[in-house]
Parts: C-alpha cells; sequence; structure tokens
C-alpha cells in the first residue's frame, strides 16, 4: 500500500505540474509558472494574452499594433489627489463602486467595466461625463488608452485611484469571479479586493491568473 500511495503521489504531482505549465500565447514559448511575464491586448476581442520575452521586446520596439495587438505597460501609479463624487461618478453608468475605464485609442469611446461573478461587465460612458472625470486629474487626459485604465476603488469607504496596466484590472476580475459568494459577495471577496488594492502598492510581480477567469461577460 505504501508502494501505491508513492507512485499516487508522483501521479499528483506531476498533474499539478502539467496544469501549471503556460505557453506564450504569441508563439507556444514554454513560460515558467509563477515567473513574471509580459502581456498583450488583441484589440479585436478585448482580450489580454500572455507574451513571452522575445515577443514583448518585438511589440515594445516599434511593433505596437502588428497583428492587432498591443504591449501593456507595466508602470502603475496611485493618483491621491484623484477626486471622483457622488454626483459624478453617478453620471458615469456604474451600478457598483468597483470599476476600471479604458479609451478607445481608434473611436475615442470610453469604456467602463466593473467585476462580477460573471466576468467584467461593460457600459459605455457618456463622454460629456468622461470629460469631467479627466477634470479631476491632470494625468488623466494623455495616460488612459486601450491598454492603461484608470481603475477606481469606492467599496466600503474606500476612495483610491489608480493608473495601472489592463492585466491588472483582469486579476481584479479574477478575483472576484474566483470568489464571489451570494448576493453581495461575502466578506472573503472584499477582504481579497483589499488585500489586491494593498498589493498594488508592493513592488513585487503579482500573483499569476488564469486568463478564462477574467474573461469579459456575455452580453
Amino acid at each position: 500500500m505504501s508502494g501505491l500511495r508513492r507512485v499516487a503521489r508522483r501521479a499528483a504531482r506531476a498533474g499539478d505540474r502539467r496544469e501549471r505549465e503556460q505557453q506564450c500565447d504569441l508563439c507556444a514559448e514554454p513560460l515558467v509558472y509563477g515567473h513574471p511575464h509580459r502581456h498583450v491586448l488583441q484589440l479585436a476581442t478585448g482580450g489580454v494574452s500572455c507574451a513571452c520575452r522575445a515577443c514583448a521586446v518585438l511589440f515594445d520596439h516599434g511593433a505596437t499594433s502588428s497583428g492587432g495587438y498591443r504591449l501593456l505597460p507595466e508602470e502603475r501609479r496611485r493618483l491621491d489627489d484623484c477626486h471622483i463624487d457622488d454626483t459624478l461618478w453617478a453620471g458615469l453608468g456604474v451600478p457598483v463602486s468597483l470599476a476600471f475605464f479604458t479609451r478607445s485609442e481608434e473611436t475615442e469611446e470610453v469604456t467602463a467595466a466593473y467585476p462580477s461573478p460573471l466576468g467584467a461587465l461593460r457600459a459605455t460612458v457618456p463622454p460629456d461625463n468622461w470629460r469631467e472625470v479627466e477634470q479631476c486629474h491632470p494625468d488623466l487626459p494623455e495616460s488612459v488608452s486601450d491598454v492603461r485604465a484608470l481603475l477606481v476603488n469606492r467599496a466600503r469607504g474606500a476612495s483610491e485611484h489608480w493608473l495601472v496596466p489592463l492585466d491588472d484590472c483582469f486579476r481584479l476580475v479574477a478575483v472576484v469571479r474566483a470568489h464571489w459568494k451570494g448576493l453581495d459577495g461575502g466578506p472573503e471577496v472584499w477582504q481579497r479586493v483589499e488585500d489586491f488594492f494593498r498589493a498594488l502598492t508592493e513592488p513585487t510581480e503579482p500573483t499569476p491568473f488564469p486568463i478564462e477567469e477574467a474573461s469579459w461577460a456575455s452580453p
């Protein structure tokens, strides 16, 4: 029986390793699980894909939109002096207190997205309302794009405004989707959200996340 248990443990460990295997979504180069790597945005679908070092370098040196992909930035910045009041927030068409905003560089349309148990739900922001948001901080008009989002946390009394890469937003979507329980999410998911924002200030690489867990919700 002890021999069978050793075989079973080895098989389980091998299965775990296979589950943790990752590949570059552009060239199928293996990626080491848990090690940092870059991501790219597929403009046609809004999906975020993993990129190996070589592909990231390619997109970082002029091929920024080759094949309909754009490399996501790495910088995160908290906008401590940014303030969106309740009236302006209500005009953005976001029914919850946690959302991120991106702007299409092709159409200039601004989209609000917010985490849910089903994925990220989206709504188009009225242009006049977005111009009011841009007045809240001098960096907003030039910083929000397809790949860099304004991430706002007003949940449970918080007031945080961040400029972050889009993959950070998808990590947050994955957290909410994985831990939401009941009608209001339950205490665990909100603790996880607090931990997520606390980790944004740390210089370490965020925990990897499964892209499929952070998908857009079906309309």
